[in-house]
């Protein structure tokens, strides 16, 4: 039986709290912190992706994270002008500001990412990982038995 009465809602927040714990995990954070992480890194590629497949890449996502992911998003056809690894970095670290004594940027990118690739359609997670510049794209490393598009028969 569900506990609110809504059983879409309970498996999103059981599948949200999945989520934050791998991240939290990972990073040696709390909860509130891997959702603060969560949130920015996503907003981060977000902006970054063309419109369609930004789309595609919120419909894989949890009901709660997918709320997160969408929060301020203004559509437009001019993509986040990052091209490397650093100036994504600098991105996440604006997002995380009050909390960059407690979450690195660097280390909530690989986290966010390994849990998208645990997590997400690995055609959807490697569709996204190649819309990323070549320097970012090294911060997010393929799934295991996962191909790159370059380097597919």
């Amino acid at each position: 039986m569900s506990s609110n009465g809504l059983e879409v809602f309970d498996k999103t927040v059981q599948i949200t709290n999945t989520w934050l714990g791998e991240i939290g995990a990972d990073m040696a954070i709390d909860r509130q912190a891997a959702w603060h992480a969560l949130a920015t890194v996503l907003r981060a590629v977000r902006d970054r992706l063309p419109i369609g497949l930004a789309a595609h890449l919120g419909a894989q996502l949890p009901l709660l994270v997918r709320g997160a992911y969408y929060e301020q998003f203004k559509p437009t056809t001019e993509l986040r002008a990052y091209r490397t690894a650093d100036e994504f970095l600098d991105v996440i670290s604006d997002g995380l500001r009050g909390i960059e004594d407690v979450v690195d940027p660097d280390e909530a990118a690989r986290a966010v990412f390994r849990v998208l690739n645990h997590y997400i359609d690995p055609g959807q997670a490697s569709n996204v990982r190649e819309a990323l510049p070549a320097e970012v794209r090294s911060l997010w490393p393929e799934a295991a038995g996962q191909q790159s598009f370059g380097s597919a028969a």
